[in-house]
């Protein structure tokens, strides 16, 4: 079960930080990720995060402006989105992978609007 909050409307060259929160199912040995899907385009991957929160990959388009981090204690993960941008615009969905990667689980997504 996955739960994102802190979406809503933000500002060009503002932030917003995103969180998920996950319940029922051993948090702190899946790898993390987070996607995006705007209006008549395919879903994109934006970052993910290792299970033990060592090691963070990002798309290029967010590198540089966005950080993920996990609290594995809280059994979290965030997205916090610095300098956006209008392009930044989309359902942000939370996603969780087991080390089989076999399955995942997805949040139902939070709306994210910068407007131009």
């Amino acid at each position: 079960h996955l739960v994102e909050s802190g979406g809503g409307l933000g500002q060009p060259g503002g932030s917003l930080r995103l969180s998920c929160a996950a319940s029922g199912f051993p948090f702190s040995d899946f790898l993390m990720r987070w996607g995006r899907q705007d209006h008549g385009k395919e879903r994109e991957w934006v970052a993910s995060i290792s299970a033990d929160g060592s090691t963070s990959v990002y798309a290029d388009f967010v590198k540089g402006r966005f950080t993920i981090s996990r609290d594995n204690v809280k059994n979290e993960v965030y997205l916090q989105m610095n300098d956006l941008e209008p392009e930044d615009t989309a359902v942000y969905i939370c996603n969780a992978v087991p080390p089989a990667r076999d399955f995942a689980y997805w949040g139902q997504g939070i709306q994210v609007t910068v407007p131009s």
